[in-house]
């Protein structure tokens, strides 16, 4: 596991897309994803106005860089010939122990569905197995999030378990547990 912290060389160049960290100037591109109801469907966070999408902003202008368990690195997806972010990709530093990350993405409806998201996962898969050394790293996702879960699988990833919903906290949906090691990340 690479010792503390986790700090890339920005940007990160991939076919279509550059990852990077989050700028202020990125809020009009944001708000968009943010208050679809679509995209926050399965997204641990509200759909969210632009007051809100503004402030969710301001939280991640720092999170380029991850010093310790439990903080997310959190990039920008930002399509190349486009010229504009249209989705973020996450990923967080669980157990330096162990080695283990988890890996999350949101993507604008309008750029669902053309491999996108897969592209922005692979990039960082790149980097929690060969610059920042992780063993393995997993996934969360809504059991009903069919196309997230076939792009997890075409990744690599293998389903570890199922996790009820709490109804009583207001859970309704079984979450879906998946993971990759290191050694069968597609190369």
């Amino acid at each position: 596991m690479t010792a503390a912290p986790w700090a890339p060389n920005y940007p990160i160049r991939t076919a279509r897309l550059e990852l990077r960290p989050h700028l202020e100037s990125d809020l009009d591109d944001l708000v968009p994803f943010h208050s679809d109801p679509e995209v926050t469907r399965y997204i641990p966070w509200p759909t969210r106005n632009r007051e809100e999408t503004r402030l969710a902003l301001a939280a991640k202008l720092d999170k380029g860089t991850v010093a310790a368990e439990g903080e997310w690195l959190i990039l920008a997806i930002a399509h190349t010939a486009e010229n504009r972010v249209i989705g973020e990709v996450l990923l967080k530093r669980i157990s330096d122990a162990d080695g283990v990350g988890e890996l999350g993405y949101a993507l604008a409806r309008s750029h669902q569905g053309l491999g996108l998201a897969s592209e922005a996962a692979e990039a960082m898969l790149v980097l929690a197995f060969d610059e920042f050394a992780l063993e393995r790293v997993i996934a969360r996702i809504d059991e009903p999030n069919l196309a997230s879960r076939r792009m997890i699988a075409r990744l690599g990833f293998v389903e570890e378990d199922r996790i009820e919903p709490n109804i009583a906290a207001g859970e309704t949906e079984v979450l879906v547990h998946y993971s990759l090691r290191k050694s069968a990340a597609p190369s």
